[in-house]
């Protein structure tokens, strides 16, 4: 939480931070600012003192919105300071970025640089400001950052957000499968009234549509992936993709509070009016195992002991797993959970890049995700829900839906 962040601070040597670019879809910005259309802004953030948002005048009204304290960024001038400079914009605009730093009273100590703009831009940019403020030491955190150890735990207000985006992502999940079912088999092809073929790229239409419609945005795509292309996890469904009858579809949608908030993150496994034995066998492994270590999550665990719980459950079941190869790709080839919140994958981690950091603690929003896939059988399956970790160690997922594998014709 952003109460942690002075002590985080302390233990990283941290004397201050800056979070560069904008307050739409940048994480590190946003979580001092909220959403808000604030471009190309700079955040100071001094170890033990209110955060300073630097703005441009044309967006004052919304720099105020965000209850930081503010400075105009129009105020010092770029204009003189670039004929100062010899037109020069990296001198220029490292010039100005120095005299912002000086007036936020910084000038010294070791400061991490946070937020989302061009990679080389901001090299230049802090290698040139290293140059004016030699005192200052400039630092770069990857993957483990402070913001992130911050982030992994929410407070009621981030809870409460989280909690709205989930409920209108099973909203759009339901209107979806009350449209596939309202189709009709032609020859073992799920098609329109109108005679066409219901393909990926016609429901992921409707899926944009209906997110919009509840004021979220979509940046990073829908799974919907049918049949082979189910059994890549990742993989996002070819839009051309006819949806068969009995054919399993991995429907994992994540979207996100329109200008970049907080992310849900949810997924189900569907077969429309029938589902095979084999997808219905496989289903119902990847839901005991679902339920088994829903059954067993509490804080206090290092998500290390539920990875490896997940992989205990699946072998046992005769699946391969990543725990008996870590480059299977078929069985369960990733890892049960992950956080989420201002990204889709936050802290804490239960997979590769884990570290001693990542105990389930309450105040977490975790995802639970176990799941198998076998392309070359046509089959992948996962079942997908975001938890909240309450200080009273209760479990709740943000948004019931249910766990139907069938969903059948009313026609």
């Amino acid at each position: 939480m952003k109460s942690d962040l002075p002590a985080l601070m302390e233990a990283r040597g941290l004397d201050a931070l800056i979070i560069l670019g904008d307050a739409m879809h940048n994480p590190a910005m946003t979580y001092f600012t909220g959403v808000k259309h604030v471009t190309d802004g700079v955040l100071v953030v001094k170890r033990g003192e209110e955060p300073v948002l630097f703005y441009h005048n044309m967006e004052r009204d919304e720099a105020a919105a965000t209850g930081l304290q503010t400075r105009s960024i129009t105020d010092y001038n770029y204009r003189d300071i670039y004929e100062q400079e010899g037109k020069n914009p990296l001198r220029a605009t490292a010039r100005l970025y120095q005299r912002m730093l000086i007036d936020a009273g910084l000038t010294a100590g070791k400061v991490a640089v946070y937020g989302q703009r061009d990679a080389g831009e901001t090299f230049g940019l802090i290698s040139g400001l290293q140059e004016l403020l030699p005192n200052i030491e400039f630092v770069g955190e990857y993957k483990d950052s402070l913001l992130l150890q911050a982030r992994a735990t929410k407070d009621p207000q981030e809870i409460e957000q989280m909690r709205s985006v989930a409920q209108s992502t099973v909203e759009v999940v339901g209107q979806v499968a009350d449209f596939l079912s309202r189709q009709k088999d032609v020859g073992g092809v799920l098609t329109g009234e109108d005679g066409q073929q219901v393909t990926v790229a016609k429901v992921k239409s409707l899926i944009n549509r209906l997110l919009a419609e509840r004021g979220m945005d979509n940046p990073h795509g829908t799974i919907f992936a049918p049949g082979a292309e189910g059994g890549v996890p990742h993989s996002q469904g070819s839009p051309d993709a006819p949806l068969r009858l009995g054919e399993p579809i991995v429907f994992d949608i994540y979207p996100v509070q329109a200008g970049g908030g907080y992310f849900a993150d949810f997924t189900r496994t569907w077969c429309i009016g029938h589902a095979t034995p084999e997808a219905q066998a496989l289903y119902d492994d990847v839901r005991a195992v679902f339920d088994t270590v829903m059954g067993e999550l509490k804080t206090g665990v290092h998500g290390t002991v539920y990875q490896d719980r997940v992989c205990e459950l699946f072998e046992a079941q005769g699946h391969p797993t990543v725990r008996q190869n870590p480059l299977t790709r078929n069985g369960y080839v990733h890892s049960f959970a992950h956080g989420l919140g201002l990204d889709i994958h936050e802290r804490p981690s239960t997979g590769r890049d884990t570290t001693a950091e990542d105990v389930l603690k309450p105040g977490m929003v975790i995802t639970v995700e176990p799941g198998l896939y076998y392309p070359e059988r046509g089959l992948g399956v996962r079942i997908e829900d975001a938890v909240y970790m309450h200080p009273d160690g209760h479990i709740e997922i943000l948004a019931p839906y249910p766990y139907d594998l069938v969903i059948p014709l009313k026609s």
